[in-house]
């Protein structure tokens, strides 16, 4: 059988062969047939916007892969900085090459002096991580001007070292500014991730001491986070990326869509909503209120997934070594209840509504020491590499400038009348 379709415009009686490519047809192809009518998708979750060989993503079956590797055997057997060095770079490094990626990291982490006497002391006392992360990392842009060379492949690898290896560093001074303590400076002799719980938590001279438990889930949380194909953040990078912006604010208009509680913040909601049902024992009558409309269960759906998110298992497992070391978060009952109630329930198992990566995230997070004002900040640290392999490879494709169409709906051709009679 071939794979396309036939379609007819009724109108003239033209009619189309239209091939069918990995699920997908040419808009193109529908365009030369009906010229001047366009498809009419305002969140654009019917349209394929990029053509992309880095993640895949099968919400029906519950899969994720990064270039191919189950998001399960990457988030198992290794560390960030090598999947990210398999996102922006194509493959995963053996142990020269990861070696290399490591020095250049450590290199680069550093933030230029101004940063702090000039635009983090800027900020308000009180202001939240995320809005400074967001005009920091826009900021950078004007420290590395060269990095507007967009076109050219060598530069962009070298920004994409740069942002990667100081998304921590900013974030963790965001952090401290915010809390009124010193500024931590990035030490060349901690790896990616004690380097930014250190930055974070250290106090005094004596050297920073991270618990390995608790090394190894903050490093795959980020793994869990590093991408997922077109999300709204994503595809904001993509979009500001295609006018040939530079690295810094593509990256800062994507971690201002992060930014947004539909996306990013919903970790924190998730933990918002367990500290108001306050004791497992309310479970019962929080659900009852989910379906009658009056609660809001955050935490469970996907807008892909339609099935159990994979990252959710390897979370809660994660979760429960955790706690082991920090002591049990007295909100992990009410969780763990709460998934044990909906994972029974025909309501929820009818609508699909299983839990995704925020349910336990924020718990592992908070029980580590982060305030919720932080939780986004993580995601966008572990998100970096996604977004700028989604910016390295749209430059790399020649794309074009993003211009959605749009379905007019306001008034029909009118005069405007003189300012009297208005």
């Amino acid at each position: 059988m071939d794979e396309s379709i036939t379609i007819t415009d009724n109108r003239t009686g033209e009619t189309a062969e239209i091939p069918l490519l990995d699920g997908t047809v040419s808009a193109k192809a529908w365009s030369n047939l009906l010229p001047g009518i366009w498809f009419d998708d305002p969140s654009f979750s019917a349209t394929s916007g990029a053509d992309s060989d880095i993640t895949y993503l099968d919400g029906a079956q519950g899969l994720l892969r990064y270039r191919g590797y189950p998001i399960e055997q990457l988030a198992e057997t290794t560390s960030f900085l090598e999947v990210a060095h398999l996102l922006v770079r194509g493959h995963l490094p053996d142990g020269p090459q990861l070696k290399q990626w490591q020095s250049e990291i450590g290199e680069a982490a550093p933030i230029h002096e101004n940063f702090h006497k000039r635009i983090l002391e800027g900020f308000r006392d009180d202001a939240h991580a995320m809005g400074v992360l967001v005009s920091t990392i826009a900021a950078m842009s004007t420290f590395w001007p060269e990095s507007k060379d967009v076109e050219n492949p060598e530069q962009r690898q070298a920004e994409i070292v740069r942002l990667i290896a100081k998304m921590p560093t900013v974030a963790a001074s965001a952090y401290r500014r915010n809390v009124g303590l010193p500024y931590v400076f990035p030490d060349p002799e901690l790896d990616y991730t004690s380097n930014f719980l250190s930055m974070m938590f250290k106090t005094g001279d004596s050297p920073y001491v991270v618990d390995p438990v608790l090394h190894d889930a903050m490093d795959m949380l980020f793994v869990l986070h590093a991408d997922h194909e077109q999300n709204c953040s994503t595809t904001t990078a993509r979009v500001v990326g295609s006018a040939h912006a530079d690295p810094y604010v593509t990256i800062s208009s994507a971690a201002a869509a992060l930014y947004g509680p539909r996306h990013g913040g919903a970790n924190e909601a998730v933990l918002r909503m367990l500290e108001n049902i306050g004791n497992h024992r309310n479970v019962d009558d929080f659900i009852t209120g989910v379906k009658a409309g009056d609660q809001k269960l955050m935490g469970f759906g996907h807008r892909v997934y339609k099935n159990y998110d994979p990252r959710a298992r390897i979370v809660k497992d994660a979760a429960h070594r955790v706690f082991e070391v920090t002591g049990t978060n007295p909100l992990l009952d009410i969780a763990l209840k709460l998934e044990e109630v909906a994972l029974n329930d025909s309501y929820f198992i009818d609508r699909s509504l299983y839990p995704n990566v925020d349910f336990y995230s924020g718990l592992i997070y908070q029980s580590m020491g982060f305030p919720v004002e932080m939780f986004t900040v993580l995601f966008a640290i572990g998100r970096t590499p996604g977004w700028l392999a989604h910016w390295d490879e749209m430059l790399s494709q020649n794309s074009r400038i993003a211009r959605p169409r749009q379905r007019y709906t306001g008034p029909a051709d009118r005069d405007v009348p003189s300012i009297d009679v208005r």
